[in-house]
């Protein structure tokens, strides 16, 4: 067992500047304390049962459509699709997951005794690349530096910033005790991270984005669960917006990303498939990961480098490494980061719920724009890469890698439908049908969102978040295809 300093999931610790961060509120009620006192069978039990009672109503309308195939066959499947996926979701993520820092995982592979163990405490090494982000970047490195965690080097790479970043980074270097990288020429996300990693020596390498800011005992809760379950490459924490009280839009985003992660991370993780240990907050095992720095850096796509630094992609090499590693190693042979093999192993990859970072979201419609278009590119992509081995990983973790793919999919050609077509053809009906089953949709999401954060009435802007992104984010992703050669990374742009 972990040695690591451990927090109940209740206890949120607060950075030394005092900022008003938004808190999760988990459940620590009456119920939620009766529940704890049950043996782990009856608590799972009880869960199943809570959560199949709180879906009844999803259930009850899932069964009422089908007689009405023959009317219009293809809004219905699509709606039954969407439903159906949305319920078997909700009911993975709050019946099956538990959080690997937590408790010893009760659903591992049958080979998790033949991965190599870390050490009680092992190294680790958290890097930051950040260009042009002088308003945020102290709070960001003084967060990293904070952590609980003991055994702890920090790289900030600097990557070409004109905005007086390197200035700060300078001043901070000395008293803060972290290691400085400027590069004098922007090279890219990417690039910048590999050449900062050449340097990390840790057992475990953990990432963050320069507009976050950790909570003190984050990053010990991901190793905790690395330590605890070797079996896991990786493992992604949990992201909330820390300035969500800026905007409507911020606030629609933080509900948002809340779902993201208690739900469909969840739901992916009880798999051991997380598709994709987010920006905020990725630790990943170097014997898992080191090997294919080189491969993600120079990812090529259509015939020219994709500069996007997609954590989809980093989770991808992970995940698959099994079926792509050996050619992958061979393609960069001569890479300092092949030096060294590791075998290709069928690693896990998990999510820490109790990992709490925060991260700072767009808050006007123009750059939240942009930050969609660069993730729609980045899941255009991943799909061409983590599409081909995803059937191996089991027929759970397929299941939801596929629906969500097809789902993004179809939903521009849905919304082009029933937003323009119908209404062209007079057939009004069917846009009312179709917004009604996406208002449905996020308002269980919103119920969700309300059962783990008692007392924020946020949970109202879920379904608004749903409507926003079937109406016009859909859209976005037939232009991402057609523009995906071009971009920059930039947090700003």
């Amino acid at each position: 067992m972990s040695t690591l300093p451990h927090h109940p999931v209740a206890v949120v610790d607060r950075p030394a500047d005092g900022l008003p961060y938004p808190a999760p509120r988990n459940g620590s009620g009456r119920a939620e304390r009766w529940l704890h006192r049950r043996t782990p069978p009856v608590q799972r039990g009880l869960r199943r049962l809570g959560v199949a009672l709180m879906l009844m109503p999803l259930i009850v309308l899932l069964a009422w459509r089908l007689p009405d195939i023959m009317t219009d066959r293809i809004l219905v499947w699509y709606g039954i699709t969407v439903l159906a996926g949305s319920i078997a979701l909700l009911f993975i993520a709050y019946t099956r997951y538990d959080d690997p820092s937590e408790t010893t995982l009760v659903r591992r592979p049958r080979d998790a005794g033949s991965f190599p163990s870390l050490p009680a405490t092992p190294s680790v090494t958290l890097l930051v690349a950040v260009k042009d982000e002088v308003e945020n970047i102290e709070r960001c490195v003084r967060s990293m530096v904070a952590s609980d965690y003991p055994n702890l080097h920090v790289i900030v790479v600097d990557d070409g910033s004109t905005d007086g970043t390197v200035e700060v980074l300078r001043r901070l270097e000395v008293p803060l005790g972290f290691m400085l990288l400027t590069l004098p020429k922007n090279v890219g996300k990417k690039h910048a991270l590999t050449r900062a990693a050449q340097l990390a020596t840790g057992d475990v390498l953990a990432f963050t984005d320069s507009d976050c800011i950790l909570e003190p005992s984050a990053l010990s809760r991901c190793v905790r669960a690395l330590v605890t379950h070797p079996e896991l490459g990786a493992v992604s924490g949990h992201a909330r917006a820390l300035n969500r009280d800026a905007s409507l839009l911020a606030r629609m985003q933080d509900v948002w990303y809340e779902g993201q992660f208690r739900v469909m991370k969840a739901a992916e993780a009880t798999f051991g498939s997380v598709t994709c240990v987010s920006g905020p907050l990725a630790v990943f095992r170097r014997d898992a990961v080191l090997n294919y720095l080189s491969a993600w850096a120079y990812d090529s796509f259509l015939g020219g480098e994709f500069r996007f630094a997609t954590d989809r992609q980093l989770t991808g090499y992970v995940l698959g490494q099994k079926w792509t590693g050996r050619s992958l190693k061979k393609e960069h042979a001569g890479s300092p980061f092949v030096e060294r093999e590791y075998p290709e192993r069928m690693w896990r990859v998990g999510y820490v719920r109790s990992a709490l970072v925060w991260t700072n979201v767009p808050t006007g419609v123009r750059a939240f724009c942009r930050q969609q278009i660069r993730w729609k590119k980045s899941f255009i992509r991943n799909c061409f890469f983590t599409g081909k081995f995803m059937w191996r990983r089991g027929v759970g973790s397929a299941s939801l890698y596929y629906g969500h793919v097809l789902w993004v999919l179809a939903a521009p050609f849905m919304a082009f439908r029933h937003m323009v077509w119908a209404p062209l053809h007079g057939l009004w009906f069917l846009t009312l049908l179709y917004l009604a089953g996406v208002t449905l949709k996020g308002c269980a999401y919103g119920l969700a969102y309300a059962f783990d954060n008692r007392g924020d009435s946020a949970w109202r802007l879920r379904p608004a978040m749903s409507l926003l992104s079937s109406v016009m984010l859909s859209w976005m992703l037939v232009y991402s295809a057609l523009t995906i050669r071009r971009g920059i990374w930039s947090r700003k742009s």
